[in-house]
């Protein structure tokens, strides 16, 4: 199964090396010297990662035959896909891998189906599931422990623990109609 791993940015210097944005949570085994990783577009690779180090805070790569400026600007926006055995599971207990969450299908604690995952959204504070309804209509549940109780990928499913109107507006109309979710614009 290949997976993104990281987007190469822009040149850093004159001898070839390059920013990454690192898009895994194993960057130390995905993009270790001696890694290869093919590339989308497929023409630009696949490339060798030769050295990497860490450079006020980014990472920053040289791949084997990439010697200057040019060609390492050449790369950019380039992503590095690397290949993983769909097996293999993260070393935390409570970690997984995009991958293991597409499909799943999501429940509520009191079996209550709340639809599909399709798509993790990975946002700088938090991650969310892009979970399709029934009905076609998408919502974005947050995964953090607050919200997602259990993971189960036997049974593939996820089971959350819902805060109200998160995965069903009903109950932000329900109080307006009776008159205690009123805005401030409503009662002036």
């Amino acid at each position: 199964m290949q997976l993104v791993v990281a987007r190469i940015g822009r040149a850093h210097g004159i001898k070839g090396e390059v920013t990454v944005e690192v898009r895994t949570d194993e960057p130390e085994l995905r993009l270790a010297p001696g890694a290869v990783l093919a590339t989308e577009p497929a023409s630009a690779g696949p490339l060798t990662i030769e050295t990497g180090r860490v450079h006020s805070g980014r990472l920053l790569l040289r791949f084997e035959g990439v010697r200057d400026r040019n060609a390492a600007e050449a790369l950019r926006n380039t992503l590095l896909i690397a290949e993983v055995d769909p097996e293999e599971r993260p070393e935390g207990e409570d970690e997984y891998y995009d991958h293991q969450l597409i499909d799943l299908d999501v429940v509520t604690a009191d079996g209550e189906q709340v639809g599909r995952i399709t798509e993790i959204s990975h946002l700088p504070t938090q991650d969310l599931f892009v979970v399709e309804r029934p009905d076609g209509s998408e919502v974005f549940v947050p995964f953090v422990e607050e919200i997602v109780a259990e993971i189960d990928l036997e049974e593939q499913r996820a089971v959350i623990t819902p805060p109200p109107g998160l995965i069903d507006d009903r109950a932000g109309r329900d109080e307006a109609a009776d008159g205690h979710g009123a805005s401030p614009r409503d009662e002036a």
